[in-house]
């Protein structure tokens, strides 16, 4: 077992219970929409950030430096890729809708879906099960128990004061401190960002009937398929098997 500098980070999709809350062909088409954003969100990542495990509708994430002197680098490049998952959501987002031919309750509905991500920092200690790195310690405690928060919108970029003060911060924005208590671990002082959709403005092209098309098909072919118990529940080509 080993012990280093960790960043946390935990990426959720905010409306998820409500959004599978469907019955039949729109439950399958809810699964496949989640899977096509938590698949983008993950394809945003790059080394250090190296994903652990899905669980459910959320990805956690970790990257870690063996010396303390690369923490604030690495907590920089963590904020900086996180910050990009939301431009990446939109994007994704913007396109399933746009491709959308289904009047099923999750097609219809996928713009309800929002994003919220968890930041923070500290010793974690790695314990290597088979193929995949289990995390163990404080830092992994109190990024899940930050995802129970007062934060009264469905959309943010929540960091404790410990990964602020790593990292700086976003440049050029001003981050809403608040007091966080979390259940067996106390009062946590974190910052918050609230985005407000995409950054960079950039339109989606208007999709072709053919793109609609191959969208529709995927969808409802991986429906039909899981349906009739043909098709395993969906398997992320970046986590190891």
């Amino acid at each position: 077992m080993k012990i280093k500098p960790t960043a946390i980070v935990i990426a959720d999709i905010s409306g998820y219970t409500n959004f599978v809350r469907q019955h039949g062909t729109s439950l399958l088409h809810a699964e496949q929409i989640i899977t096509d954003l938590l698949e983008t969100i993950i394809e945003t990542s790059a080394h250090p950030l190296t994903l652990n495990k899905l669980q459910g509708d959320s990805a956690l994430f970790y990257a870690s430096v063996d010396d303390r002197s690369e923490v604030a680098l690495m907590t920089r490049d963590v904020l900086r890729q996180t910050n990009a998952f939301f431009e990446s959501f939109y994007v994704k987002e913007r396109e399933l809708l746009a491709c959308r031919l289904c009047l099923c309750d999750a097609c219809r509905n996928v713009g309800q879906l929002r994003l919220k991500v968890v930041l923070h920092v500290g010793d974690v200690a790695f314990k290597q099960v088979r193929q995949f790195e289990e995390l163990a310690g404080e830092p992994v405690i109190v990024a899940h128990r930050l995802m129970k928060n007062s934060i009264p919108t469905r959309e943010y970029l929540l960091m404790t004061d410990t990964f602020y003060a790593a990292s700086g911060g976003l440049a050029e924005r001003t981050p809403e401190s608040r007091r966080e208590v979390c259940e067996g671990v106390g009062s946590v002082a974190v910052k918050v960002y609230y985005p407000s959709g995409t950054d960079s403005g950039e339109s989606i092209p208007k999709p072709t009937l053919m793109d609609r098309l191959r969208l529709h098909w995927r969808v409802s072919s991986y429906a039909i398929r899981r349906g009739l118990g043909m098709k395993p529940a969906y398997e992320f080509k970046n986590i190891p098997k």
